[in-house]
């Protein structure tokens, strides 16, 4: 393998993009209870170890640079650009920073922050009104895991590593396992009824008055304080 480029050892560089980027989803996602934190502390670990290799030191192309050398001997593969492992396997010859995998990680980075942009306010106006959700958590149960599933993947996409690869499974099952325990502690008509809320669950009790029980031959207002303790209890673990 060739001497690396002075793409690397930039550690300075590292840690500015790292926290632009751990800051940038906490301007949006603001975590409240201890869960949120621990979930964004798992995508902050991530987000610190793919910069660390991508500025700092490249870890990854070190452990496989015997097997990548005498596979692509043509590839320089402690040069910067050569980070981009998805562009250089499949043969792109091009800079990488327009190849097909660095474009679509660029689009699922920027959709991941857009949807916990477009979810958060419609939560905090949702926590200060008393109601449930609607507008983005209308359409789906959970947004804020989407959007960091979506901004890991897009990362992934740009430059895997050996870390960032064993951490994104768990991470995703993480959210996926935190998204399916939300949903529990609620009887089973309010649970498809109600859009989880974020943290505080404000106005849980609101869906037993604005909607009607999906159960024949009852009232929308049978049993509401029954209905509304499973509610208050349920948030109060969210």
């Amino acid at each position: 393998m060739q001497a690396p480029d002075s793409g690397y050892g930039l550690w300075l560089l590292a840690a500015i993009n790292a926290a632009f980027f751990i800051f940038f989803a906490w301007s949006f996602y603001k975590p409240l209870t201890r869960w949120d934190w621990r979930g964004f502390g798992m995508f902050s670990a991530f987000v610190v170890a793919l910069f660390a290799e991508m500025y700092g030191f490249p870890l990854t192309l070190y452990v496989l640079g015997g097997w990548l050398s005498a596979n692509y001997p043509q590839v320089n593969w402690l040069s910067h650009d050569a980070g981009h492992l998805l562009e250089m396997w499949f043969g792109w010859r091009a800079n990488p920073h327009f190849g097909p995998f660095h474009m679509a990680s660029f689009v699922l980075i920027g959709g991941g922050f857009w949807l916990l942009s477009a979810a958060w306010p419609v939560l905090y106006r949702a926590q200060r009104e008393g109601r449930i959700a609607d507008g983005v958590y209308a359409r789906m149960r959970h947004p804020q895991y989407v959007a960091f599933v979506l901004v890991l993947t897009g990362f992934l996409l740009q430059w895997p590593t050996l870390l960032t690869l064993a951490s994104y499974p768990v991470l995703v099952w993480a959210y996926a396992r935190r998204a399916r325990r939300r949903g529990k502690g609620l009887p089973g008509p309010l649970r498809r009824r109600v859009r989880p809320l974020h943290a505080a669950g404000a106005g849980l009790h609101s869906a037993t008055q604005a909607r009607p029980r999906p159960i024949p031959g009852r009232s929308p207002m049978t049993r509401p304080r029954t209905a509304s303790a499973h509610a208050r209890r349920a948030s109060a673990t969210w």
